[in-house]
């Protein structure tokens, strides 16, 4: 078992099957998570800066790690992930893109805008899945985050 301190994880993702996927992956690992779901850019910056339904930091606590999704409604990614990065108190979270898009102009868009990884999600399930295992290991395994 994995020791440490609980880890949130804030996932913005439009797409329900893909959150599952995310969610059920990480949440193999043997780590306190809390996986908290938003399924629009809006309600990220909401959560990130504690303003409406979000306005408690008691019930939303500040992330340790951010999954990102670049398409989606209300907010595009890379404005969300803008916003994070000129703030203060989220700037040194760490933030990955997780998106369905290769293309060289968002990746390179992302990376510009403090993105901490950028991964494209694999259109096969069983892929995605492994992808999601890699990813966990890394992150809740290996990484280190500051207290």
């Amino acid at each position: 078992m994995i020791k440490g301190n609980p880890i949130t994880i804030l996932l913005v993702e439009d797409d329900p099957a893909h959150a599952e996927i995310v969610r059920r992956n990480l949440g193999d690992f043997r780590v306190a998570n809390r996986i908290v779901h938003v399924a629009d850019g809006q309600a990220a910056l909401d959560y990130l800066f504690h303003q409406g339904a979000y306005a408690a930091p008691k019930t939303s606590p500040r992330p340790n790690l951010i999954l990102l999704d670049l398409r989606l409604p209300k907010v595009d990614g890379l404005e969300v992930l803008r916003r994070i990065k000129e703030d203060e108190e989220l700037k040194s979270l760490p933030t990955v893109v997780l998106t369905t898009s290769g293309a060289e102009s968002d990746i390179v868009n992302a990376y510009t805008h403090g993105a901490g990884s950028y991964l494209v999600k694999p259109v096969d399930f069983e892929k995605f899945t492994k992808l999601m295992e890699v990813f966990g290991f890394y992150w809740l395994a290996w990484n280190r985050f500051p207290d």
